[in-house]
């Protein structure tokens, strides 16, 4: 089985952005993996695995769209345990999610992988549409923010579960499909192969991190630099953003001493009743 998995290096959201000129100072950011796209790597390690510390068959491909500073973020990744990476030069403020689908799109035709898996977001556009639009370009089957995958034993289909408003909403697609990752995805049993791993199969309820032995297997790993003209795609966005600027500060609030005063308030200043 082979996965395709993307892998998008953002600004930690913790760590304050500076505004300047309506644009973003990136200068100070510390950048790290998005948080979903780490669900997604550890979704394709699992499905690749017969459990915890199992043997593996398969091959997990990680791609990410960026300058070459972007390798950092993959060469952990590879850490992680992913065979391979492809880092396709692009810079992000030229992006936006068409032109992010046609690429990865691009690349699938390339690697043609069983599977995509991808982060329901990133923690920096919050845009939530990349996987849809790939999987329209692709004419694939999709799933979209994945609480489990239970892939069947022939490899031709999987189960897949989602957390809607009146519960857990299930669906069987077939493959190859594309599908997008929450974080309930990390549960102990939320991800199997029942081809690999049996049902007894189960992992710890995070993501992995680096081992020693998995940084040093890394650095003799494949990171493939692919120039965005050699795929041959039209990256051109059909959205740009114009700036950025700041909430408004808000206003202190205001103490009153009776309900009758708060209702006045409420009715004559706010006007929300």
């Amino acid at each position: 089985m082979k996965i395709l998995v993307t892998c998008k290096r953002v600004p930690n959201p913790e760590h304050k952005l500076k505004i300047g000129g309506g644009q973003l100072d990136l200068t100070a950011a510390s950048w790290q993996l998005n948080t979903f796209d780490e669900y997604a790597v550890e979704t394709a390690l699992r499905l690749t695995e017969k459990g915890k510390g199992g043997d593996r068959s398969g091959e997990v491909v990680a791609v990410s769209i960026g300058p070459k500073d972007v390798a950092q973020q993959l060469r952990g990744v590879l850490a992680m345990g992913a065979d391979r990476a492809i880092l396709v030069g692009a810079e992000d403020a030229a992006l936006d999610a068409l032109a992010v689908a046609r690429i990865l799109a691009a690349v699938v035709a390339r690697e043609k992988p069983d599977l995509v898996v991808l982060g329901k977001q990133t923690v920096d556009g919050d845009s939530n549409q990349v996987g849809q639009v790939l999987a329209g370009l692709l004419n694939w089957p999709q799933a979209t923010f994945l609480a489990s995958i239970r892939v069947a034993a022939d490899g031709q289909s999987a189960v897949v579960t989602r957390e809607v408003d009146a519960g857990v909403e299930e669906k069987r697609i077939r493959m190859p499909a594309v599908v997008t990752v929450d974080l309930r995805i990390i549960g102990k049993k939320a991800v199997r192969n029942e081809g690999l791993a049996g049902a007894d199969a189960e992992w710890e309820e995070t993501q992995r991190y680096a081992s020693l032995k998995g940084i040093m297997a890394a650095k003799k790993k494949e990171i493939k630099e692919v120039a965005l003209a050699e795929l041959g795609v039209d990256a051109k966005p059909a959205m740009a953003v114009k700036s950025y600027e700041a909430p408004p500060g808000r206003k202190a609030g205001v103490k009153v001493a009776s309900v009758d005063e708060l209702v006045a308030k409420l009715h004559d200043e706010a006007k929300v009743i």
